[in-house]
């Protein structure tokens, strides 16, 4: 057994933002990619994944109680006890999507009366998956937008324009012209844990200072970028993403391993770079964005880098 493949997502745009509404942007990202599998001769991490399917199978049997999705668990168990596991070059704690592909491919296999890629997407559709696919990554996350796996399962940029507002987009085709502008990911070197970090979050918005500062700064950026870049205005959009890396350094810096806060601030200060979060934060990658992709690889020199997109 072979299932289909299912790939990464980058949220360009929006991370804790849309806790709060603001817009997002979500991209797949088909450098790493995840299949369910059944090996013969199973090493230590597809046993390690079979028996957290194993938890992941009983977790399911609990959400069927709500009586939003239905499973055929009995083939998933017998699968599972047939040695099922998912196979995946996604890192975990990245920031990229490891649990939402796991999630999207059980989806793919198991759900009943599912939702497929080739039916017409009706937005009572989307926030319908958006909302299974909550429910199911809450089992890794404690609290899941659904995003992700929505991502990985359409395979389609996705435009948030609120909570209760989604739906797939087309972005600017990248530029062919080389070592132009780049969006980039920085790998920290560090896991980041994602629930940890969510604390922190809903910790700072019982304050009202913090509040408005994401009311009045993060979010409005975050809008702004979001548009800027479906746009294409790249101008525009770089003066945003500045402003926007600016207060994330300000006001997440939790969520910024301590050893980037220099390189953070540096990026700001020539231009060179900008860094923001690449999700929750806490480790895993950085997303940076760059109108000069050499001149960021020489002042970012001692980290690999890895292009997602050409300006």
């Amino acid at each position: 057994m072979k299932g289909p493949l299912f790939y990464s997502k980058i949220l360009l745009f929006g991370e804790y933002g849309i806790i709060k509404d603001s817009k997002g942007l979500s991209i797949p990202y088909n450098f790493f990619k995840g299949a369910l599998k059944v090996s013969e001769e199973p090493n230590e991490e597809a046993l390690a994944s079979n028996k957290s399917l194993k938890a992941f199978a009983t977790y399911l049997t609990e959400i069927e109680d709500k009586n939003v999705v239905k499973f055929d668990l009995e083939a998933m168990q017998a699968d599972i006890a047939a040695g099922m596991y998912f196979d995946s070059s996604i890192p975990q704690g990245y920031g990229v999507g490891s649990s939402g592909a796991l999630v999207a491919a059980i989806y793919d296999k198991y759900a009943e009366d599912k939702i497929t890629v080739l039916e017409n997407l009706t937005r009572e559709k989307l926030l319908r998956l958006k909302e299974i696919f909550g429910l199911m990554e809450s089992f890794f996350h404690g609290n899941s937008s659904g995003l992700d796996p929505l991502n990985s399962y359409l395979s389609l940029p996705i435009l948030i324009n609120s909570k209760d507002n989604i739906e797939p987009t087309g972005i600017p085709s990248q530029s062919t012209e080389k070592n132009k502008g780049a969006v980039f990911l920085l790998d920290s070197g560090i896991i980041g844990e994602t629930a940890p970090m969510v604390s922190i979050f809903m910790e700072k918005m019982k304050q009202e200072g913090f509040r408005n500062m994401l009311k009045n700064q993060f979010v409005k950026h975050t809008d702004a970028c979001v548009e800027d870049f479906l746009k294409g205005d790249i101008k525009s959009l770089f003066s945003n993403i500045k402003q926007l890396s600016h207060v994330v350094l300000d006001n997440f810096k939790p969520m910024i391993p301590q050893q980037f806060h220099t390189l953070w601030k540096k990026g700001i200060e020539t231009n060179e770079y900008y860094l923001k979060l690449c999700g929750s934060g806490g480790g895993g990658y950085i997303l940076g964005f760059t109108q000069d992709f050499e001149k960021a690889k020489k002042a970012l020199k001692d980290y690999p880098l890895e292009v997602v997109y050409n300006f």
